[in-house]
């Protein structure tokens, strides 16, 4: 019996038996289990699809708790958490991120305490104790809202995505105007930005894009060979590939200036590849760097420092209802689930809402003839 549940064990992936030999005397056993621990979850996660991100990004949540109780998850108690998480608060830590990270060890927890994977016995024989989960509903914050976003992350008002997208320019013309060398970039990064609004993008999914994400749409010709935009790398859910969709332009301008980057400014990079923002090394622009570049500008603009490049999709989202263009169809643009969640990206403005209410009121207070 004890020989088929070593066997048994080992079976599943991260079980302790398969990343931590047995009958080794290690200098630093605690670091020695700790790391095993690790990278028995990193292989149950793979196990279950979860993306390399994601693995990554919890064993960082999980090694960020080690170091703030400069303790071992076996020596882990539910003070310490409390501790953590006051700790974040007292940072100005989001909501949704402070979840996060108590979510993450919590699920870490849930792997090491779980018998099957035989971490318990591991510990007990070497620190004669064993982790036990210790964040629980009374000491971690609820997700009680489908969407934890900031309240100060909304969509910008037409008059100060026009001051941005000309502050944009006025960058690129002045680079030029100077002969520095940060022109291309310049103008590549006003590119970036008007198209995050243009087609409601995520960060990530336009740091993603590449020349051949862009086709001609038969219903709008007046776009040129840029009337639709495949999104290959839209947000994923919990254990799935990344979602794709197809936006379809809505915005003549947008189109050209991603025409005039295509066809005149990006040749001048001299890449191979059809990466479509690429770095003067032939890379890829990061997330960081578009992050960055966007609070630069929004400095120096005087805009609320809350505000992220993501406020662009926001905008998108919202002018699009305002103009009048059909909920169901911005939902879909947008690539959400649910019209719950693109409701919760609007904020019309009060014209939008005045000529809604008009509108409904003229309908349902029509004379009898």
């Amino acid at each position: 019996m004890r020989a088929e549940h070593r066997v048994e064990a080992v079976a599943v992936p991260g079980a302790a038996a398969s990343v931590l030999a047995s009958g080794v005397v290690f200098l630093q056993p605690e670091e020695a289990v700790l790391d095993a621990m690790l990278s028995g979850w990193a292989a149950q996660q793979r196990s279950r699809l979860l993306s390399a991100g994601t693995v990554e990004q919890r064993e960082l949540q999980v090694r960020r708790f080690v170091a703030f109780t400069n303790e071992y998850p076996w020596r882990w108690s539910p003070a310490d958490v409390e501790e953590w998480s006051a700790d974040m608060v007292s940072r100005g830590l989001a909501h949704s991120t402070v979840r996060g990270y108590q979510n993450a060890v919590a699920l870490f927890l849930g792997y090491v305490t779980d018998r099957r994977y035989g971490w318990d016995q591991v510990c007990e024989q070497r620190f004669g104790t064993h982790p036990v989960q210790v964040l629980h509903e009374w000491n971690t914050a609820a997700h009680r809202s489908a969407v934890e976003a900031r309240p100060g992350n909304r969509p910008l008002s037409r008059e100060e995505l026009q001051a941005f997208f000309d502050y944009c320019d006025e960058q690129v013309t002045r680079a030029g105007q100077s002969g520095r060398k940060g022109w291309l970039a310049a103008f590549r990064d006003a590119t970036v930005f008007k198209v995050l609004y243009g087609w409601g993008l995520r960060r990530r999914e336009a740091a993603k894009l590449d020349t051949v994400d862009w086709s001609a749409n038969a219903a709008a010709p007046e776009f040129g060979r840029h009337g639709a935009l495949a999104v290959r790398f839209g947000k994923a859910t919990r254990g799935s590939p990344p979602r794709r969709r197809t936006v379809l332009t809505t915005m003549g301008w947008a189109a050209e200036a991603v025409a005039e980057w295509m066809t005149e400014i990006r040749p001048a990079y001299r890449v191979t590849g059809t990466v479509l923002w690429p770095t003067e090394r032939g890379g890829r622009i990061s997330v960081e760097h578009i992050n960055d570049r966007f609070a630069a500008y929004r400095d120096a603009l005087g805009l609320d420092k809350i505000l992220s490049p993501h406020c662009l999709r926001h905008s998108y989202v919202s002018h699009l209802l305002e103009d009048g263009f059909d909920h169901l169809f911005v939902q879909q643009q947008a690539g959400h689930s649910w019209g719950s969640t693109t409701a919760v990206y609007t904020s019309v403005g009060s014209d939008f809402k005045n000529t809604a209410l008009r509108r409904a009121l003229d309908r349902a207070f029509i004379p009898e003839q």
